[in-house]
């Protein structure tokens, strides 16, 4: 019996949260459009998070970087670094690294945000004045994350591989142009556009479950909080499965 009730509460949240996304499509193609609420949506969830995703991306690629030196010394294939290093994280660690973060800043500030718009009876309230409160505030900040993700992915990218050019120069000497050399020598554009490409559904994730936990809050403050929680589990276990998915359809491509 309890098998069944967490199954049946599965299926009923995934047919929620589908229905939600597709009131989303349904909404966003329709006037009137909040262009000013979706740039302030941009300037948080890209400017806001660009400092943390900068230092993580950074960190990541010094730190693979170092790891990985040892192993390739003991192979003597240390000349091999860079492109190892960059293959690595142009196509799976920077991205899915950089999703990760959003889903827990950003997912969880839409959880909580909109939730407490709910419990004190803001989005009612804009319901009653006329506007469309599903437009207004997810909308524009699903929106706002399928565009400002991916450029964080970019951003992560290169900063993580200027990480990565450090590292090889802590205990070696590598130039300049010889890494960079190394780097577009070995990456392709089958490389980067799956990298992005996957990085907006990741941003469609991320908004959908942040908007649809904080939009359907209940049970007052204690709500709020849970509905923040449950929106980083669910984008984070998203972002993975749509990963793997991105994954295999590259696989079949013949891209990896």
């Amino acid at each position: 019996m309890i098998k069944n009730k967490a199954f049946n509460e599965f299926l009923n949240e995934a047919g929620n949260i589908s229905a939600f996304t597709g009131r989303f499509f349904k909404e966003c193609f329709r006037p009137r459009y909040e262009f000013g609420e979706f740039l302030k949506q941009c300037y948080f969830i890209g400017y806001k998070s660009l400092g943390l995703v900068g230092v993580t991306a950074f960190i990541m690629g010094l730190v693979i970087t170092m790891q990985s030196r040892p192993t390739l010394v003991e192979f003597g294939a240390e000349a091999w670094l860079p492109k190892m290093v960059s293959v690595s994280l142009i196509r799976e660690i920077a991205p899915v690294i950089t999703a990760l973060i959003c889903a827990g800043k950003i997912g969880s500030g839409m959880g909580a945000e909109l939730g407490s718009m709910r419990v004190t009876e803001q989005i009612d309230a804009m319901e009653v004045s006329g506007t469309n409160p599903f437009k207004y505030l997810v909308v524009t900040r699903v929106f706002a994350a399928i565009l400002m993700i991916p450029i964080l992915g970019v951003l992560a990218d290169a900063i993580s591989l200027y990480g990565a050019y450090l590292g090889c120069n802590i205990h070696g000497v590598v130039s300049w142009q010889l890494f960079w050399n190394q780097v577009f020598e070995t990456n392709a554009y089958t490389d980067l556009i799956p990298a992005v490409l996957k990085t907006f559904f990741f941003g469609l994730a991320i908004g959908i479950i942040g908007c649809y936990k904080g939009y359907t809050t209940s049970k007052g403050t204690e709500g709020v909080g849970r509905s923040a929680n449950s929106a980083v589990v669910i984008a984070s276990l998203l972002v993975f499965v749509l990963d793997l998915i991105a994954v295999q359809i590259a696989d079949l491509l013949g891209l990896t």
